[in-house]
């Protein structure tokens, strides 16, 4: 049966004024009863910063219902969902018990874990909390992107569903303390690199580590 979701959003990106600057964003996503999902995401959501959203790696965003309550008994303040721009969010999902090339079934379409997110200062603007942006890298839960391995329609009532695990060693958790707090763990980089169904744009940033310090 898998979980079901909790929410589903889209949003189209708009300018933000934030301490005084203007910034092009789709952070501010709202929800949806349905919507179609392709390979270059769901139909009608856009982003603001292609250069590190948006693209067929990076189709579907999912932040897990956990973190949530986390960040709102640490920073006693309510987080209005979604606050971190994500398509979907749902229960059980963590990135510690998720794994890079976890193939999930949600709604008519399939879809593939392919990267954690890398979260920008959006996060901390559009809830007000200066501190979120680092206490999310500090601790990996960034939440994280699919890939669309078959398109269909998706519901608010849709159930996501895991089919199929790659492997079991780099978990999106795992993924994330390499590419934000581990980048001269040479030996786990490689093997990381090495999985097939990991992001190119992910693939290509270790890479380039691994390069610096040979």
């Amino acid at each position: 049966m898998g979980e079901q979701l909790l929410a589903l959003n889209i949003g189209r990106a708009n300018l933000h004024l934030w301490d005084g600057v203007t910034i092009n964003s789709a952070i501010g996503k709202k929800p949806v009863t349905e919507v179609m999902l392709t390979k270059d995401g769901f139909r009608g959501d856009t982003v603001g910063n292609r250069e590190v959203h948006g693209g067929p790696d990076r189709a579907v965003c999912l932040y897990p219902l956990e973190h949530y309550q986390k960040w709102e008994e640490e920073f006693q303040k309510s987080l209005k969902r979604p606050a971190f721009g994500e398509n979907i969010c749902v229960a059980n999902h963590q990135e510690k018990d998720v794994f890079i090339g976890d193939t999930f079934k949600l709604g008519e379409a399939i879809i593939q874990v392919s990267q954690g997110r890398v979260p920008c200062a959006s996060i901390s603007k559009h809830n007000g909390v200066n501190q979120l942006l680092g206490r999310v890298v500090e601790t990996g839960y960034t939440g994280y992107f699919f890939r669309v391995l078959e398109e269909g329609l998706v519901n608010e009532e849709s159930s996501i569903e895991l089919i199929d695990r790659k492997q079991e060693k780099f978990s999106v958790l795992a993924g994330n303390h390499l590419m934000f707090h581990d980048r001269k763990n040479l030996e786990a980089i490689r093997e990381f690199i090495e999985l097939e169904e990991l992001a190119e744009v992910w693939r290509n940033r270790l890479k380039k580590s691994l390069n610096e310090l040979k």
